[in-house]
């Protein structure tokens, strides 16, 4: 991105010896540093293990192998001889950062090339930088392609299309076209360049209906990072019921993240709490927001972040984060999070403060993050959430979630009937909705499979009684953890919004 660009010709010119770029996508930042040495009339060369240490000219490398400079000792002598102003690119090196000669060659070279117009960079997707470096070497983290440089990579899709008069089909008009490369979003260049091929030679189309494919090279992403899992968005917001203020709230924010939301000057929305009664339909929420918004929905099990080897947590955390932004717009659920954070008050006393220091790098990322990442948090245990993740500004809003009410209870009868191919129409729906006072949404559904069970046993349709037989020895959550309940309810009361009417 330009930004970038800039911040890495500033530093040349300010005579910076070493810049570290974080990036998987060399072809790209190579082409960005043949533009700055062309304009501030550098020479500029590459060092890779397997061709040692290159001259580039134009837009291509000579890629004549010098074998003399494989070594990356070696090329680091060559550069510090070398007299002439250039720019020095070095991919890979995060090998060599255990290296005492290379660290101590990186260290003199930071001194010398301080006087003279040449700069090392390097190209790396992994930081690692040893801590004898670490006032030498300048990060910067390389953006991701902006949908504007996605924008243009599928117009020369496009117009290569046009061009060769296949038997192709382009159904997009600008809101479509928006659409899609909002899906694309968080994919390289590469990345990009392959899935909206793959759609055109699977499909013979380019239309918004190919935003499913683009999920799909997403969903690879995750797989690879280990921490986060995809889930698939079968649920809808009819599978969800009541919870009116909750749904109201969640369709206003629908095209939250478009270009039209940006130019009337609305921010992206950071997220929202779900505290609510075991049961109430706080995963549920989870998995049709990403219906309804289009987007892919990531799932983090805090406790998977947690690893007994020092500093792994952490970057444990960090991993996560550079992962959910890399496949943005999306939704990230953080399921339970006061089981996974309760013990950060304690934690320099059990775990040596590693508790304490991820939730602090995830507040913080929470606070100050501007790339499309909405969180969906959801709790059931107030008592064990830190204060400082509730403070205003973490989340755009807390909702309670209650134990459903009359009307909402016999909408859920209704739901999850339809669900199993029966009719409601042929049931009591009120009758059953006035008996099962204090039930939750998860518990009405377990009534519906136990009765079904017992009518399919006896090899008969199911009927009022059957159900009427399952309420009747069903016991809810809400009697037997009444006073947990009640001090939910009590906190709540005027530090959440209620999700239902």
């Amino acid at each position: 991105m330009e930004e970038d660009l800039d911040e890495i010709e500033i530093m040349i010119r300010a005579r910076y010896p070493i810049i570290y770029i974080i990036s998987w996508e060399e072809k790209r930042v190579e082409a960005d540093l043949l533009k700055i040495a062309n304009r501030t009339e550098k020479k500029i060369f590459s060092w890779t293990v397997t061709q040692g240490l290159v001259s580039m000219t134009g837009n291509k490398s000579t890629f004549l192998t010098n074998d003399s400079t494989r070594d990356l000792v070696l090329a680091l002598e060559n550069i510090q001889r070398a007299v002439d102003p250039a720019i020095y690119i070095l991919k890979d090196t995060h090998h060599y950062m255990n290296d005492a000669t290379v660290i101590r060659k990186l260290r003199d070279l930071s001194i010398s090339l301080r006087s003279s117009f040449k700069t090392i960079i390097i190209i790396s997707p992994i930081l690692k930088i040893p801590s004898e470096l670490e006032k030498d070497v300048n990060v910067i983290d390389y953006k991701l392609p902006s949908i504007n440089d996605l924008g243009i990579l599928m117009d020369k899709l496009i117009l290569s299309i046009q061009n060769s008069k296949k038997n192709v089909e382009i159904n997009l008009d600008n809101a479509g076209k928006e659409k899609l490369l909002q899906a694309a979003m968080g994919l390289t260049l590469s990345e990009a360049e392959s899935v909206l091929s793959k759609a055109i030679v699977s499909k013979k189309r380019l239309s918004v209906e190919d935003i499913g494919i683009i999920h799909s090279e997403k969903k690879q992403i995750i797989k690879k990072s280990g921490l986060l899992e995809f889930y698939p968005t079968h649920e809808t917001m009819s599978n969800v019921g009541g919870l009116t203020n909750l749904k109201v709230w969640l369709k206003k924010r629908s095209i939250a993240f478009t270009k039209k939301a940006r130019n009337y000057g609305l921010p992206q929305p950071k997220g929202i709490m779900l505290l609510g009664v075991s049961g109430s339909g706080k995963s549920l929420v989870a998995k049709a927001v990403a219906s309804l918004w289009q987007l892919p929905l990531l799932r983090l099990d805090i406790g998977s972040l947690f690893s007994g080897l020092v500093g792994s947590s952490e970057e444990n955390m960090r991993k996560t984060i550079k992962t959910a932004e890399s496949v943005a717009p999306c939704l990230l659920w953080l399921d339970e999070i006061d089981k996974g954070f309760s013990g950060s008050g304690s934690s320099n006393v059990s775990d040596g403060g590693t508790t304490a220091r991820v939730l602090s790098s995830f507040l913080t990322w929470m606070q100050e993050k501007d790339s499309p990442v909405f969180i969906i948090a959801t709790a059931n245990d107030i008592s064990h959430l830190p204060p400082e993740l509730l403070r205003k500004g973490r989340f755009d809003e807390i909702f309670f979630l209650d134990l459903p009410e009359l009307k909402e209870r016999a909408e859920i009868f209704a739901i999850h009937l339809i669900k199993r191919g029966r009719d409601p129409k042929n049931f009591d729906l009120q009758n059953m909705a006035i008996t099962t006072e204090g039930f939750s949404g998860s518990e009405i559904e377990e009534l519906i499979i136990s009765s079904m069970y017992d009518s399919f046993e006896e090899d008969r349709e199911l009927n009022n009684d059957d159900i009427k037989n399952a309420i009747s020895h069903s016991v809810p959550l809400s009697h037997t953890m009444k006073e947990v309940i009640d001090e939910l309810r009590l906190w709540t009361k005027n530090r959440a919004r209620p999700a239902s009417g």
